[in-house]
């Protein structure tokens, strides 16, 4: 949460944002109410170049999500999968809502 805080708060995604009447906090406020966190027991590396993915994938694993939808690079260079679960672009997850 702390990490797409810090995302949501950058200058190009908080002016669009504000724009659209919402804010950052808001943002992250409404993803707790509406979310199960989970924190996993193992973190396993997995990720060379950022281990903050690790946690992402971790996190995934332990919710038996069906979906991990990112725009990071080191994510999505993991061929499309991680042990089973999809790793598409927020284009691709918009693309797949409306089939």
């Amino acid at each position: 949460m702390a990490e797409l805080l810090d995302v949501l708060s950058r200058e190009k995604f908080a002016q669009r944002l504000m724009t659209a009447g919402l804010t950052p906090f808001g943002i992250i406020g409404e993803i707790r109410r509406l979310a199960v966190i989970v924190a996993p027991m193992n973190v396993p590396r997995v990720v060379a170049n950022d281990a903050d993915d690790d946690h992402v994938l971790a996190c995934a694993l332990a919710t038996q999500a069906d979906l991990i939808v990112s725009g990071d690079k080191h994510l999505l260079t993991l061929g499309g999968s991680y042990q089973g679960i999809a790793i598409v672009t927020p284009a691709q997850a918009v693309q797949r809502i409306g089939e």
